[in-house]
């Protein structure tokens, strides 16, 4: 699934190509995605032009002029957007063109069709898919004392704690396994047992692993790609997710699997304690 880094990289890609162009046309080859993408919405878009993209947790969000309301759009568990010429054919499972002015052309791909396309009116952050979402990671808000504070009394797994998005958003299984071994602390520990200076810790690798994935295009695990059409490869940058079996490159011990919240999850039981 496209987490956090790979939703920012998608957005940096698209950024310089759709700002400032007036949508052309919605063509919806498919309308049947986690919610029914509206029958209005091409009605709504044509003819806006787009004044910014931002992004909030795992989801984009398209800002056009003198519009109230904004484009919503969720990758799903494997979609991607890139630009494409308007002649190039469209591939299977290539659902839906949103047709810019100047010959630009966004285009969904997405082959389980767990992606959404919707739209939402202000205020975003009271509509039900944003309002329970927690602080980004990569703002000030978040750090250790954060943490600490929200995770005392907890019982569930730290690396469970940390995918919650109601904690903090964008943190997906690869980034927690990540962080939490340069952390050195094992995914399974309680979170209500993790200490003030292990969460800083925590959090210090988090901002840090995020932005080192971001600025490498995100993992490419299966369908991933960027804006433009690049592969991710921060994949050449993990030390513990999805290799369960293999040596810790940091001790030579051997990797363990541990299934956390219905989530695999690889540690060392030598480095993570």
């Amino acid at each position: 699934m496209p987490e956090l880094p790979e939703v920012e990289t998608t957005r940096r890609g698209l950024e310089p190509h759709v700002l400032e162009r007036s949508v052309v046309d919605l063509v919806v080859r498919e309308r049947r995605f986690r919610l029914p993408v509206p029958v209005g919405l091409k009605r709504r878009l044509k003819g806006k032009r787009i004044i910014a993209i931002r992004r909030r947790a795992k989801y984009l969000l398209f800002d056009f002029e003198d519009c109230s309301g904004h484009l919503l759009v969720h990758l799903g568990m494997s979609g991607s957007l890139c630009m494409v010429n308007p002649d190039t054919p469209p591939r299977k499972h290539d659902h839906i063109d949103l047709v810019l002015e100047q010959g630009k052309v966004v285009r969904f791909h997405d082959p389980r069709r767990f992606g959404l396309w919707t739209w939402i009116e202000q205020p975003e952050e009271a509509h039900t898919l944003l309002a329970h979402l927690g602080p980004e990671p990569l703002l000030e808000e978040f750090c250790g004392d954060y943490l600490y504070a929200q995770s005392r009394k907890r019982r569930c797994g730290v690396k469970t704690f940390l995918m919650d998005g109601r904690i903090v958003v964008g943190v997906g299984n690869i980034y927690a396994a990540e962080s939490l071994f340069a952390a050195k602390i094992r995914p399974g520990r309680a979170a209500g047992r993790v200490t003030r200076a292990e969460y800083e810790d925590l959090a210090q690798h988090v901002v840090r692993i995020l932005r080192a994935a971001i600025e490498q295009g995100g993992t490419t695990l299966q369908d991933f790609v960027s804006g433009e059409g690049e592969a991710g490869y921060f994949a050449q940058e993990l030390l513990v997710y999805g290799r369960e079996g293999q040596k810790c490159r940091c001790c030579g011990g051997t990797l363990k699997g541990k299934v956390l919240g219905h989530r695999a999850s690889c540690y060392c039981p030598k480095c993570q304690k």
